[in-house]
This record gives C-alpha cells, sequence and structure tokens, in this order.
C-alpha cells in the first residue's frame, strides 16, 4: 500500500467510525468512495441497518455487488450522513470536485444530507480553490461549443476526453456523464470568491452544473503521513 492509499485507508477510517448504527448513506463517487463503499460493506454484514443512495452508476454496482441496500435514484430522501472526496479543498472548506465527472450526483445528494463528510489526503489541502484544480463544468451536449466559447471568459477550457481511448490521432471522443452531458474543465486560477464564480458561470446558458461546492461540506477528515484530523466549518 502506498503512504497516500495508507493514509486515504486511515482517513476513511474515520469517517466510517462517525455513522450512526441505522440510517441513510449518501455514497460519493471516486477512489475515497470506493474504498468507503468497501469499509461500510462490512458493517452491513455484520449487522448495521443502512439504505444507501448512491452518486454514479459506478458505486451504485459495487454497492450492488457488495449487497448493500440501495433507494432508488429519483429522492427524495432524508440522509443522515453522506462520505465523498474532492479533488481540491480550500481554508474555507469549500471544495473542487469533479475528477470522476459526478459532481451534478453528487451535489445533490449532497443538499439531500445533514451531514456531509469529505475525507482527502493533505495533498488535496490548498489556501484557495483553483490554485491546484481546475473546475469542472458539465453542459448540454446541444450548442457545447458554443457553451464552451463562453466558458474561455474564466479561463483556459479543455473539454473532457474518455480516458481509455488510444491516442492514434483519430478525433478522441468526449466524455458523458451519468446525466448524457460532456464537461469542460476551466483552469482559472486561484479564486477569490468561489460563491461568485459558481453564480457566473451556472448563468451561461447550456451549463448544467459545476465543480464548485461552497459552504457545502461541515466536516474535512484529513489524513497525512502521521495523522488524521478533522476539520470543522465554524
Amino acid at each position: 500500500m502506498t503512504d497516500q492509499n495508507a493514509q486515504k485507508h486511515r482517513a476513511v477510517q474515520a469517517a466510517i467510525d462517525l455513522l450512526p448504527e441505522s440510517g441513510i448513506i449518501g455514497l460519493g463517487t471516486g477512489s475515497t468512495a470506493k474504498l468507503f463503499i468497501l469499509l461500510l460493506a462490512k458493517l452491513v454484514r455484520k449487522g448495521r441497518k443502512y439504505a444507501c443512495v448512491p452518486t454514479s452508476h459506478r458505486s451504485r454496482e459495487l454497492a450492488q455487488q457488495l449487497e448493500i441496500p440501495l433507494l432508488g435514484d429519483i429522492g427524495p430522501w432524508d440522509i443522515d450522513i453522506c462520505v465523498d472526496g474532492a479533488d481540491e479543498v480550500s481554508d474555507a472548506l469549500d471544495l473542487i470536485k469533479g475528477g470522476g465527472a459526478c459532481h451534478l450526483h453528487e451535489k445533490i445528494v449532497n443538499a439531500s444530507s445533514k451531514l456531509n463528510v469529505i475525507v482527502v489526503d493533505e495533498s488535496k489541502l490548498s489556501r484557495s480553490l483553483g490554485e491546484r484544480w481546475a473546475v469542472p463544468v458539465e453542459v448540454t451536449p446541444f450548442g457545447h461549443l458554443a457553451t464552451a466559447s463562453h466558458l474561455g471568459q474564466f479561463g483556459q477550457v479543455t473539454p473532457r476526453r474518455v480516458p481509455s481511448e488510444p491516442r492514434d490521432g483519430t478525433q478522441p471522443t468526449l466524455l458523458v456523464t451519468d446525466s448524457g452531458n460532456y464537461i469542460y474543465d476551466v483552469k482559472t486560477g486561484p479564486i477569490a470568491e468561489p460563491a461568485r464564480l459558481d453564480a457566473a458561470l451556472k448563468d451561461i446558458p447550456g451549463v448544467v452544473e459545476t465543480g464548485l461546492f461552497v459552504a457545502r461540506t461541515q466536516k474535512v477528515i484529513v489524513a497525512g503521513a502521521d495523522f488524521v484530523r478533522e476539520i470543522n466549518r465554524a
């Protein structure tokens, strides 16, 4: 196990320790969420009574394989706690998410959760959002090149491609989200006012959702080489 994976495992275990004895759990998407789902399955096998809401087809399929009880994907839900990862966490506990192209579903589940817990290793921490990560923006296929041209006023715009395709000179395929949309990554640089940028991006016709999660988490669990600590929103 690499040092980073070991850090992630310790942080996820700290999130597991926050779970109630029973209730509704939101399941994030990505490598951190995968580890959380694997550990959650062990609790289910021991008799914990959970029903879960996955934020992606990938997380749903894994939870089904592990025989974790799931709720439907149309809601409404009264989620006790949602555990997920993040691509970048600022000092203000604002987030950039969407590296896994699931931030639309993640934000919907986030909004239905009483407690949102984000689990990261210390490499994901920044003073300001945008220092390390571009902002993923989900857009409709119709007019997506027009939408991308408007996004350009905020920074360098790159379409998200299917990562597994060979680079043989042919035109790569755009990645399609679980909702049938495309992703453009907008490299803004450090973001002084994430809430204002989020609103400005969503004001562009064709934009469905952004990967900016502003004031949407109550607790961040951070793991380093020799520590695990919780940071709570004031």
